[in-house]
């Protein structure tokens, strides 16, 4: 029995710090004092939009003021802030859209803490912001965890989103957490479950899907499991030699033009 307690009690006392700060493990931000994000943003030639204070909701370019296409908003993965996402400004402005790269709660120079509620909850209130604002039709982007972020917001329809192109998306965060951590009782524990299997099930408009061959963070079975239980048109760019955060997202790569001609 001491030995079964010695082994047990470690155990537990494991999966109860692991419940207790699993966000730590899930969301790495990267946070800025709003006058330094400012700055980055200026020499990034964007600005904070739609206010210049931390309830901002994300990045527009001072580039593109029209645009004859429509809106592309861009929910980014689970690093970093959207201040290191302007690859998807130089793709997809070329193409005449106009792009807002969307920020979290507690990213960048936001307050908040980033949880599934949280996020969800200021990814409608952008997505309203940008129907209210700006002409044409809307076009949603996830990448990795922002790919979780749009299924939500279709899921839950706030305004009419015409498609989605998810990068290299997953089938549900548990399945993602099980096949990692299993040994932590994920199907248990996991507070942010993010499914977008489920959360697509609803939706009617267009999806593409951008996969990388060598994931090491999402297995292709997880992307392809998502990709096979989708009942809307859709289609899959696969990149075979591509790590998670390796795709190819130079802006001269022509799957960028393909993927917005397949939605649009």
């Amino acid at each position: 029995m001491r030995f079964v307690l010695s082994i047990l009690f470690p155990y537990l006392l494991c999966l109860l710090l692991v419940f207790l700060f699993q966000r730590k493990i899930l969301y790495f931000p990267q946070t800025l004092a709003i006058e330094e994000q400012k700055q980055q943003v200026s020499e990034l030639q964007l600005k904070l939009w739609p206010t210049e204070d931390e309830s901002y909701l994300g990045l527009i370019s001072h580039r593109n003021a029209t645009t004859n296409e429509g809106t592309v908003i861009v929910f980014h993965g689970n690093a970093g802030s959207a201040n290191g996402r302007i690859y998807f400004l130089d793709a997809l402005e070329k193409l005449g859209y106009r792009v807002i790269l969307a920020e979290y709660p507690g990213y960048g120079a936001k307050t908040g803490t980033p949880s599934e509620k949280t996020i969800l909850e200021e990814a409608i209130r952008t997505i309203q912001k940008a129907f209210n604002d700006f002409d044409g039709p809307l076009f949603l982007w996830g990448e990795s965890l922002g790919t979780g972020v749009v299924a939500g917001l279709v899921r839950t329809p706030q305004v009419p989103v015409k498609a989605i192109a998810l990068i290299t998306p997953f089938d549900s965060m548990t399945n993602i957490a099980q096949h990692h951590y299993w040994f932590l009782l994920p199907k248990l524990l996991l507070l942010d479950r993010f499914d977008n299997a489920y959360n697509l099930q609803q939706y009617n408009g267009k999806i593409a899907i951008i996969m990388a061959g060598k994931d090491e963070v999402i297995p292709n079975s997880s992307s392809l499991n998502l990709y096979n239980s989708i009942r809307t048109p859709k289609k899959i760019w696969a990149f075979p030699d591509a790590g998670h955060n390796t795709v190819p997202f130079s802006p001269d790569n022509s799957w960028w033009r393909e993927v917005m001609a397949f939605l649009d």
